[in-house]
């Protein structure tokens, strides 16, 4: 799964880095993203902007909102059948903007896991592949959510943990943001791991462990 992310960069890096999108003005950096908060994502609506939407997928037929709390991975192998994420998959794709992420590693003999900080060799920001969907209140709010789709784990993310989070290539924003409605059969080829010898992990405190601690700290090298 993917649980916790980074986004630390400046909106002037993230417009050099994705020169076909656009970018709030100003955000501040994130060390430690945890499910239900905002986070940054670029929506396939055309309009090739980025805007916060609150990680953890309602989708738009749901009754009741706290089914996000469990819709915040959506495994890339079932998302074309799964109820809950195969509308989104035809017509609701985005980018969720990430500098790293983090997972948990059981050693042998160890009471607690270990977390470990993963990023870019570059050090480059990158984009998870999403869902998004738009879901109405009650009393008439719109509330737009979104999830990171995983798969099973590269050779690097397979010493940490059974799964991983879609990375996209670059070469393959435009067509998993095309607003057209798409088939699985065209979509399915981009769910897969990201080359492990473009990443690089390292462990870090266990002070990421809570998602309220929020701090460059956090991605300091145990």
């Amino acid at each position: 799964m993917c649980g916790r992310f980074t986004l630390t960069v400046d909106p002037s890096e993230l417009q050099d880095s994705f020169g076909d999108f656009t970018f709030p003005d100003q955000f501040a950096p994130r060390f430690n993203i945890a499910p239900t908060q905002p986070v940054l994502a670029i929506p396939n609506d055309a309009k090739n902007k980025a805007d916060f939407f609150l990680w953890g997928l309602i989708p738009s037929w749901s009754k009741d909102p706290s089914i996000a709390n469990k819709l915040i991975n959506a495994r890339g192998e079932t998302i074309a059948e799964k109820p809950s994420f195969r509308g989104a998959f035809k017509y609701k794709r985005c980018l969720i903007l990430a500098d790293g992420f983090y997972e948990w590693k059981a050693q042998e003999g160890a009471k607690t896991k270990t977390p470990y900080f993963i990023h870019m060799k570059d050090r480059n920001p990158f984009t998870f592949a999403g869902l998004w969907d738009e879901w109405q209140s009650p009393n008439g709010d719109a509330l737009r959510t979104c999830t990171i789709i995983t798969i099973n784990p590269n050779e690097l993310m397979s010493t940490l943990h059974n799964r991983m989070p879609v990375i996209l290539d670059k070469k393959n924003y435009a067509d998993w943001l095309d607003p057209a409605p798409r088939t699985p059969e065209s979509l399915l080829h981009l769910i897969q791991p990201f080359p492990a010898d473009k990443m690089s992990a390292y462990p870090v405190s266990t002070m990421v462990n809570s998602p309220g601690n929020d701090r460059a700290e956090l991605v300091v090298p145990a």
